[in-house]
């Protein structure tokens, strides 16, 4: 049965198991759509040696000549750069009558995609490093890129460049939240950053507020806010939204993200209590640049009531600043 495992991670892992089991693996890769093309450019296949699939490049209408093109690469050890399309004989016979095409990069494991190339992305990927893979679609020759294509990675955006060889698949971390402070506006915005992609901790010592009734299946910690946010990681892929009201809780959080990487930070409260924050960390020997990076008050400004609208506001924000918008 093929499962929809389009994740750039886990279909490299993925590959990488089956190799090594000594069950082949080839990848597929959509690499360009025009028109009403099922699948987003990165969306993956992968294709076992003896028949195993996971993942999808086309949500079912391709696949099967997919298939038998992998099963080629494997065994001759060459790429492919197949297209699909109303153009092309075969397109009914594949299933695209519905006007899109699509352009699917096919890559033995072990044949033109070294054993030790994949070894690294996944490696990478476990380590949370953001990190490109660059390959050319002539020669099949490919490279795992770090502090490469910003403005790919940043958009997370997978595609082919100008000069119409090089193909750049983005391999990101999961998006991460945490929030301090469980609080009824995390109640609303934990769930919604879940279903936008976002994996989720709440952080709140006091258990009476981070309990799994409150947040069922959710990552909860009752530790203090700094000790927390040292245990969960932050980095280029972390959103931090301090909920609490409450200096004693959100200030260690805070001086936490300012020091890594988040791409966002966001704390509730007014004009007013905000200055005051702004006079804490300034206090607390943060510059001028790092405390613009506080979003606060937290979220965009769209007349938000109660705590389902803020947190709306606060997932909007917080989506405007990944895409480098203004909101």
């Amino acid at each position: 049965m093929t499962k929809d495992t389009t994740s750039p991670a886990s279909a490299a892992e993925i590959a990488l198991d089956w190799h090594q089991a000594g069950r082949g693996a080839a990848l597929a890769t959509v690499v360009q759509t025009w028109g009403s093309a099922p699948r987003r450019v990165g969306a993956q296949l992968v294709v076992s040696g003896d028949g195993r699939l996971e993942g999808s490049v086309s949500g079912g209408c391709v696949e099967g000549a997919v298939v038998m093109e992998a099963q080629e690469a494997l065994a001759d050890g060459k790429h492919r750069v197949l297209e699909y399309g109303v153009s092309d004989g075969d397109a009914f016979a594949v299933g695209l009558a519905c006007g899109g095409t699509i352009c699917i990069l096919v890559e033995p494991v072990g044949g033109s995609m070294p054993v030790d190339l994949l070894v690294d992305l996944v490696a990478a990927q476990k380590a949370r490093d953001q990190v490109a893979y660059e390959v050319n679609l002539t020669t099949g020759i490919g490279a795992v890129l770090r502090e490469a294509y910003p403005e790919r990675m940043r958009l997370d955006r997978s595609g082919v460049e100008e000069d119409g060889e090089t193909f750049v698949a983005v391999h990101n971390p999961p998006l991460k939240l945490i929030v301090v402070g469980a609080v009824h506006i995390a109640q609303a915005l934990v769930p919604m950053a879940q279903l936008a992609g976002y994996d989720a901790a709440v952080i709140d010592p006091r258990a009476a507020f981070a309990s799994p009734d409150r947040f069922p299946g959710v990552t909860l910690l009752e530790d203090w806010p700094d000790e927390a946010v040292a245990a969960l990681g932050l980095d280029a892929r972390t959103a931090l939204v301090l909920l609490t009201h409450d200096p004693k809780l959100d200030d260690p959080a805070l001086e936490a993200g300012l020091r890594q990487k988040c791409f966002y930070i966001g704390a509730l409260g007014s004009k007013r209590t905000h200055a005051k924050r702004v006079e804490r960390m300034l206090a607390a020997g943060f510059g001028a640049q790092d405390i613009d990076r506080i979003h606060g008050p937290v979220g965009l400004d769209i007349g938000a009531a109660g705590p389902a609208e803020i947190a709306v506001a606060i997932l909007a924000e917080m989506t405007a600043v990944l895409r480098g918008k203004t909101g």
